[in-house]
């Protein structure tokens, strides 16, 4: 059993303590905030992910998880903290290491005995460094033995659970092996491969799997509006390219674009990192110019088929910025919104769990109950995310309630024949033409 602290509930913190907790460490998470301390003892999350609450409630009732607002009882017999703090976009796109750097000066000046800190936000390279430096110089006892692992996570939202106990691998980087693989112990009822290296590759393998990622977005994206010129279909170029084992299916959805906490915070980050020491990010700085333009490039099919907002009433099926969470940070939607508002749309929208976390970013919305009462006298629809629930709407009923059946697929979820047979004026991503000639 490792005694093990976690700081920081968000996303990463939460999921990394509670599943730890789980394969049968005692855990304690330290969060500064009262309120949500005091939530989470009673079994109440902040965050929207699903299984994660049953895990908590489990843990609870077993005594291996506690959360806490003091440093103090945190630290007390912690072998091994993770930091799991926010690491937020500065203004320039870099990361913001002032959570970070309280954080690790805090547990520094609690250290008693040897002690690991684990890295598990992500932060720019060379972080590893700096805060093997900010320990040593706010501890009482410089002759305790400490370690910097970095340990970055890989966890997608709305499936962090199942990545946590199922991940492709456990990336530990340190100056010392021995202290890497007492981290990678604590992983081991998991059976994962290991990749244990240096601490600035191990930070470096987390951006650059994410820039990937986010590249794989943006090229299929950019396939998609070349589809839309020449009259193929995105989805199938798509299947077509993804049975190459090379390139694989994943992350070959063409659709509004990526949001999240992740991939737009990291790949701005990566680009800054690469200017501030002399590269030039072509790449990265294309792959973010194509995923802003995705969305303004659903609101463009819009305007052509109504002639402009200014009266019209739009509604918005999804606000997440993807299914199974309730997280609205970079969005597609809700620049979605802002650009229709901006053009004199009244904006209609429902979202099975984030509707609540939206209310906060979105003024003047009508914030409906189920989709149906946003299609009602609506004059078209633009489906931002694929949320299962809306595959299995009744379109006939979503046809009738409208004002004009006038739909944007923004995640291409439905079949453009089905829906002109329903008569719909649909249009997908990438879709292409039909029979007629007509783009899908």
């Amino acid at each position: 059993m490792g005694e093990i602290c976690v700081i920081g509930v968000g996303y990463v913190g939460l999921v990394t303590g509670v599943c730890l907790a789980d394969l049968g460490n005692r855990v304690v998470c330290l969060n500064r905030n009262k309120q949500k301390s005091d939530n989470l003892k009673k079994g109440i999350l902040p965050i929207y992910e699903p299984g994660l609450e049953e895990i908590v409630r489990r843990n609870l009732a077993a005594g291996r998880l506690e959360f806490t607002t003091s440093y103090d009882e945190a630290m007390e017999e912690a072998r091994f903290v993770f930091i799991a703090v926010g690491t937020p976009s500065g203004a320039s796109g870099e990361a913001d290491l002032a959570h970070v750097e309280a954080a690790v000066t805090e547990v520094a000046r609690r250290i008693h005995q040897p002690v690991t800190i684990i890295n598990k936000s992500t932060v720019p390279i060379g972080t590893g460094d700096w805060v093997a430096d900010i320990v040593r110089e706010n501890m009482p006892d410089a002759s305790v033995p400490i370690w910097v692992v970095s340990n970055p996570e890989f966890l997608r939202e709305g499936s962090a659970v199942y990545d946590f106990m199922n991940p492709d691998r456990i990336v530990l980087g340190s100056t010392s092996r021995e202290a890497a693989e007492r981290v990678a112990e604590l992983y081991y009822p998991l059976r994962a491969e290991v990749i244990i290296t240096d601490l600035r590759t191990a930070e470096m393998i987390k951006y650059a799997s994410n820039a990937f990622l986010a590249t794989k977005i943006s090229f299929i994206n950019e396939i998609a509006n070349i589809c839309e010129a020449l009259g193929a279909d995105v989805l199938e170029v798509a299947r077509g390219m993804g049975t190459d084992h090379r390139i694989a299916p994943h992350f070959l959805g063409a659709g509004v674009g990526w949001g999240g906490s992740c991939f737009p915070k990291d790949v701005k980050a990566l680009a800054h990192m690469a200017v501030t020491h002399g590269t030039n990010p072509s790449l990265l700085r294309a792959v973010m110019e194509i995923n802003y333009d995705q969305r303004k490039r659903a609101v463009t099919k819009l305007r052509h088929i109504l002639g402009g907002f200014r009266g019209k009433t739009v509604g918005i099926l999804g606000l997440s910025f993807k299914p199974n969470t309730d997280d609205m940070r970079d969005a597609p939607s809700v620049e979605i919104i802002r650009l229709l508002q901006y053009e004199g749309a009244q904006v209609r929208a429902y979202d099975p769990v984030a509707t609540e976390n939206a209310r906060r970013l979105l003024e003047d919305v009508t914030f409906c109950s189920d989709p149906y009462e946003v299609a009602e006298g609506a004059d078209a629809l633009i489906l931002v995310t694929e949320w299962n629930e809306f595959k299995q709407l009744d379109m006939a009923r979503i046809r009738d309630l409208m004002k004009q059946p006038v739909l944007i697929d923004g995640r291409n979820i439905y079949d453009p024949r089905r829906m002109r047979e329903l008569g719909f004026v649909y249009r997908g991503m990438g879709r292409g033409y039909d029979e007629t000639g007509q783009p899908r």
